[in-house]
């Protein structure tokens, strides 16, 4: 299990990112994290990686603290990040150096497979369109096979078909092995169509404002009734997130149960 204790983040110059993320993710369970800009969603992944430690608090992966990058946590960005200096096939291997050569091939290999890009194997980086480019990403990312795989916000620089296509491709590559998922995005639909749970954080300092189940049955019909109720709920709760006049007995504005709608 992924458990974060009461996370906060305080940069030098007195900025508060973070607030008491307090957080529990089974294994297998795929969260997305939404919210507002600035209301720390990155500073969040980037503390649970390992890259960016928080000021206060815990990030705690099956009892062991995690206070630096580590091998059962994988990541992938907005950006694909492959090195240019290097083919397809040894971007995808970059962090199996360890292995024997012929090991090292053979899941290469298996993972270039998974992701339909036999053929670019030995093609260069800057060859590859950008869905191309962020399958080889997710190749490297899953090839180690991590407990947990962050992304943060990795399909919105593409365009709406490429990135609907590579969801649905991510959810297959996850069937496998099921590892744990946690998705910073600002797209509300995708959040419904990957996601178990959508987080919703509130600004200066982020939190966890609402907390939304996704009980719907995959593949999800993105036309669905369903899945438009869900996304309403998401949005209701997105809009009441903005919202900073304090209602609650800490100052929270605090969702009701069954997050009513403003329509």
């Amino acid at each position: 299990m992924l458990s974060l204790d009461r996370v906060g983040k305080t940069y030098p110059k007195g900025v508060h990112a973070l607030g008491g993320v307090t957080l529990d993710v089974e294994l297998g369970e795929i969260v997305a994290v939404i919210g507002g800009s600035g209301c720390g969603k990155s500073t969040l992944l980037r503390a649970i990686a390992g890259l960016d430690p928080p000021s206060e608090g815990a990030v705690v992966l099956d009892g062991e603290r995690i206070t630096a990058p580590h091998e059962k946590i994988g990541i992938i960005f907005q950006e694909p990040r492959l090195l240019p200096w290097l083919k397809v096939a040894d971007n995808v291997g970059f962090g199996l150096g360890n292995l024997p050569k012929a090991d090292r091939a053979a899941q290469i290999a298996t993972a270039l497979r998974r992701v339909g890009l036999t053929d670019k194997a030995s093609v260069w980086p800057r060859e590859l369109s950008g869905g191309q480019a962020q399958r080889v990403a997710i190749a490297r990312a899953l090839v180690p096979r991590p407990e947990v795989l962050l992304l943060d916000e990795p399909f919105s620089a593409l365009d709406a078909f490429t990135r609907t296509d590579l969801q649905d491709h991510l959810l297959d590559l996850w069937a496998d092995a099921k590892p744990t998922l946690i998705l910073v995005t600002h797209d509300v639909d995708e959040a419904i169509v990957l996601a178990d749970r959508v987080m919703v954080m509130r600004p200066r300092p982020g939190r966890i404002f609402d907390e939304i189940e996704v009980d719907l049955p995959r593949p999800r019909d993105r036309q669905s009734a369903a899945f438009d109720f869900v996304k309403r709920r998401v949005l209701a709760a997105l809009d009441r997130s903005l919202n900073r006049a304090p209602t609650g007995a800490e100052g929270e504005p605090k969702a009701a149960a069954g997050a009513a709608l403003w329509w």
